[in-house]
């Protein structure tokens, strides 16, 4: 029997992905729809206030996954530090749950999934990437559409439509500086100057990153850390002194070479 089609929108709590999933209702009608979220348990609490303003707003209760384990959890599980180039906190807590959540739709309730994404134009390499791991990664593949690219032809303002017209407040870590809001600035993938950004603005969650950081290196008696330098480990204890020394400021200027996983969007 042919599988019924369901529109998924990837909800990660950010401002484009929020207003691909109301367009997506607005297009296909909340009976066809999935606002779907993957929980790390880390998220900033304002996360959760703005994704349950946006789900009233739209008309569609969030569907929410979570493994049940912390980012750090995994990390001790898998004896690996997640770091800018490898992260299996969102292999496993996201991108795992994701998959299995998608068979399930197919196998239980005999729909055909169809995924959206709020990837705008300037990110068509991390659209390609998520086509392709949706082609292959499934049992069979899966269709991933990206309206910020693909039907919106002019430069939409999520942001400006959610605040105006909505009347909904952006997530905090927005205005605050932060490029992304994932896993309340603690994410493994941040650079030097998310890190920077993190210890300015919330000191106390830069001592809990680097207290996990140092119990990690004891308890696996391994020379590793989430930052590098010179291609080699530099921690977070390493870096908090530098910048006590320098003067924080000095560190927010710099670009971050490194860009979230596929946590951003999934």
């Amino acid at each position: 029997m042919e599988r019924k089609p369901v529109h998924v929108a990837m909800f990660s709590g950010g401002a484009a992905s929020a207003y691909v999933a109301y367009q997506m209702v607005q297009t296909y009608g909340k009976e066809n729809c999935i606002l779907f979220f993957t929980n790390t348990l880390w998220e900033d609490e304002d996360n959760y206030r703005f994704m349950d303003e946006v789900a009233e707003y739209i008309g569609l209760e969030i569907t929410e996954r979570v493994d049940g384990r912390t980012p750090e959890e995994v990390f001790y599980d898998y004896r690996f530090l997640g770091n800018s180039r490898l992260a299996k906190c969102s292999e496993e807590l996201k991108v795992y749950q994701t998959i299995v959540f998608l068979e399930e739709l197919r196998d239980v309730h005999n729909l055909e999934p169809i995924l959206y994404f709020g990837i705008g134009p300037h990110e068509t390499h991390r659209s390609d990437n998520l086509r392709e791991f949706y082609k292959h990664n499934p049992i069979e593949p899966i269709e991933t559409r990206f309206p910020m690219i693909e039907t919106f032809r002019e430069d939409i303002d999520a942001k400006s439509i959610i605040q105006k017209e909505w009347g909904i407040k952006l997530p905090r870590m927005y205005e605050m500086g932060f490029s992304h809001a994932n896993c309340g600035g603690r994410c493994v993938r941040g650079g030097y100057q998310h890190y920077a950004q993190l210890y300015k603005i919330w000191p106390e969650r830069y001592a809990l990153q680097e207290e996990m950081e140092e119990n990690f290196r004891k308890h696996f008696e391994k020379n590793v850390s989430i930052l590098k330098k010179d291609g080699g480990p530099y921690t977070l204890k390493q870096y908090r002194e530098q910048m006590d020394r320098e003067g924080i400021d000095n560190f927010l200027k710099t670009q971050d070479e490194t860009v979230p996983c596929v946590c951003t969007f999934s």
